[in-house]
Parts: C-alpha cells; sequence; structure tokens
C-alpha cells in the first residue's frame, strides 16, 4: 500500500540561519531609521545576505513579513496559567499593559504601528492573525469563568470582554501618558468584580 502523500510545501525547507538573518535584517533598517514603506523585498535580501527566492520561500509579500516581524519585536503573548479564570484574565491584561510600555519606550515599534495603521490592508491582516486570536483568548477565559461559577451568567460575554479590556486599551491606546501601575491589570479586575456601586455603610450599633 502507499504511504499517504505528505502535505506539499513549496520550495526547499526553510533555513533557521536565513530567517533569523531576514528578521534581523528588518529590525536593524527600521532601528536606522527606514520607513517601513520604504523597505523593499531587495534591499531586505541584500542586507540580509540571502537571495530574494529566500525571502519567498517564507514570506508570499513583505506584508506577511512585516508581521512576523512586528510579532518579534513585540512582547511574545503569555503562557497562562490556568489556575483560574481571573488569574488567566490578569495574566491577559498585564500582557497588553507591557505591550503598552514597549510601544511608549520604543521609537521604533511606535513608528512600525503607525505605517501599518496606514496601509489598511496590513492592518487587517495583523487584526486578523495578531490582535483575533488575543480577543479569543479573553473571551475563553471569560467562558471559563462563566462556567466555573467565577463570573455570573446572565451577561454578555463580548460585553465583558470590553469592560475588562476597554480600561487597558484607553490607558495604553488613547492616553499615553496615563501611568501603566505595575498592578493596574488587577485594579482592573477588582473594580470590574466589585463594580462602581458604593459600598453600604456599616449599620450603627446603638440604633
Amino acid at each position: 500500500m502507499c504511504e499517504p502523500a505528505q502535505e506539499h510545501r513549496r520550495g526547499r525547507p526553510r533555513s533557521e540561519a536565513a530567517e533569523r538573518a531576514i528578521l534581523d535584517a528588518v529590525v536593524g533598517l527600521l532601528e536606522d531609521g527606514v520607513p517601513l514603506g520604504a523597505l523593499s523585498i531587495e534591499r531586505i535580501a541584500r542586507t540580509a545576505g540571502v537571495g530574494k527566492a529566500t525571502i519567498y520561500r517564507r514570506w508570499h509579500g513583505k506584508g506577511e513579513l512585516f508581521l512576523d516581524v512586528l510579532r518579534e519585536i513585540e512582547p511574545p503573548d503569555p503562557a497562562l496559567p490556568g489556575t483560574s479564570a481571573t488569574d488567566d484574565l490578569t495574566v491577559l491584561l498585564e500582557s497588553m499593559r507591557r505591550r503598552g510600555m514597549a510601544q511608549r519606550s520604543s521609537a521604533m515599534l511606535h513608528n512600525v504601528v503607525v505605517e501599518m495603521k496606514s496601509q489598511p490592508k496590513l492592518w487587517e491582516e495583523y487584526h486578523r492573525t495578531v490582535v483575533g486570536p488575543r480577543h479569543q483568548a479573553t473571551l475563553a477565559a471569560i467562558r471559563r469563568g462563566i462556567a466555573s461559577g467565577e463570573f455570573r451568567d446572565d451577561l454578555d460575554e463580548e460585553l465583558m470582554n470590553d469592560l475588562l479590556v476597554g480600561p487597558m486599551l484607553m490607558r495604553t491606546l488613547h492616553r499615553p501618558a496615563a501611568p501603566l501601575e505595575e498592578d493596574l491589570a488587577d485594579q482592573i479586575i477588582r473594580t470590574a468584580l466589585q463594580g462602581l456601586s458604593p459600598r453600604p455603610k456599616p449599620r450603627d450599633r446603638g440604633n
């Protein structure tokens, strides 16, 4: 009996060393002040010391390559502890805080994100392949919290997501001067769970 045909892979197996050289070349060019839109496959290949075909065997075009570069220079997505939904959400929000701090401290990362936003197709792909999975990870943690009884089950999951993620996005994206305290993720979750209603005042024992 013939063995099942293996899934076809375009070109030869990629070289990890070549891939590393290509990613480093793009990062180096960006650090030197070359705008993202001005980078060409030819220049990247020349800087990395590889042929253009080596790049196209790994990436279909600049858009895919730039997405991998952005993943390279962003803080990595975290591993979730799995001890509770609240713990997982705290880790996910902390990861957002760290990415916000990275954008504030790295002019290169900030400029790359700004330039990506000016390229609708590239920004849409970034949201589909990077932002989308992060959103789904948060929703999954919320669903685990509902199933375990940590969270109430009569609210829309997307609304719950917005209530938790919204404050962190506001601090990291829309208020660049706002403080990003180390315990901000915990503050957000604690406030969301406790609500904004005032605590009941203790009764006067004399009455």
